[in-house]
């Protein structure tokens, strides 16, 4: 009986294992839906390179000028579930991302997968960028060719069980990575909505910060809230509303919005802060047009 008992337990945990490890599989994209390799134009994705804030995580705390182009690791992000360290993604072949082709780029971008078919842990936004055009991944991939080599790997991250268990993030990808859009729009919709929510919700990832999420999910984003404001992932403070609401930003214009993502200056003649500083400097870099395209479509977002 204690014979039966324990093999009965053996083959449960047998198929367990299988379960676990089929549906942890990485999950890379199909050819058709990766550009042609040298296709990407490094002019456009300058562009897509400051709409993604690549520089804010990526390059060192606080740097301005050239210094913003060393994509060595920035500053380590703290959260509930560990602390990341972002890692060196500059063009040096050893430790950065220098011998990575466009498909092991547009893998880790839209889909949290390396190279080397282990899953990137989603503090890397991949679920925003998983909603970008592979055209404009091919242009990032052009830009982040031209940037300066730079030595060194990143610390690794310090994660409690059981998020330190990294074959576990494939489970997480099965329930938050959906590329589809998040908002509804209108058929009506104006080509510059449009374009205001592919920046905000694909590269600009607005909504990563913006957005609460389930804990009791491990950290997805809630869509019944979307961009509603949320707790500070590092603890202190609250990153703002920015829907229609009352409570967000309802009473800024469009121009308002445009002039605030241009300058760092609210209506009511405050400043940018916090963490919102270095993204407020990425999106400066964009073009105006851009700016208000995205201004349109925050005040298309509907109040929670």
């Amino acid at each position: 009986m204690q014979k039966r008992l324990l093999l009965g337990l053996m083959a449960v945990v047998v198929i367990a294992a299988g379960v676990f490890y089929v549906l942890t599989m990485p999950r890379r994209l199909e050819a058709s839906e990766i550009a042609a390799d040298g296709s990407g134009d490094a002019a456009r994705g300058a562009t897509v390179f400051w709409a993604g804030g690549c520089v804010s995580c990526h390059a060192p705390a606080k740097s301005e000028g050239e210094a913003q182009l060393r994509l060595g690791g920035g500053a380590p992000l703290v959260t509930s579930f560990g602390t990341f360290h972002a890692p060196n993604i500059s063009t040096d072949p050893a430790d950065g991302i220098g011998d990575w082709s466009l498909a092991d780029f547009a893998n880790a971008m839209q889909r949290g997968v390396g190279p080397d078919g282990t899953h990137l842990y989603p503090a890397f936004p991949y679920t925003s960028y998983a909603r970008m055009t592979k055209g404009d991944v091919a242009d990032l991939f052009a830009y982040m060719k031209t940037l300066p080599p730079v030595e060194g790997r990143a610390a690794d991250n310090v994660l409690s069980f059981p998020f330190n268990i990294r074959r576990g993030v494939g489970l997480w990808q099965l329930a938050f990575l959906d590329p589809d859009p998040v908002v509804a729009l209108p058929a009506d919709a104006s080509e510059q909505v449009k374009r205001g929510q592919y920046l905000a919700e694909g590269p600009g990832h607005c909504g990563e910060c913006h957005t609460p999420r389930l804990y009791g999910g491990a950290g997805g984003l809630d869509r019944t809230r979307w961009l509603a404001g949320a707790p500070n992932p590092e603890g202190e403070g609250k990153v703002p509303d920015i829907t229609s609401s009352e409570t967000g930003i309802g009473a800024w214009s469009e121009a308002d919005i445009a002039y605030y993502l241009e300058t760092g200056f609210t209506p009511d003649f405050d400043s940018v802060g916090g963490a919102m500083v270095e993204v407020q400097k990425n999106l400066a870099k964009l073009p105006a047009g851009d700016r208000e395209a995205i201004a349109a479509y925050l005040k298309a977002v509907p109040a929670p």
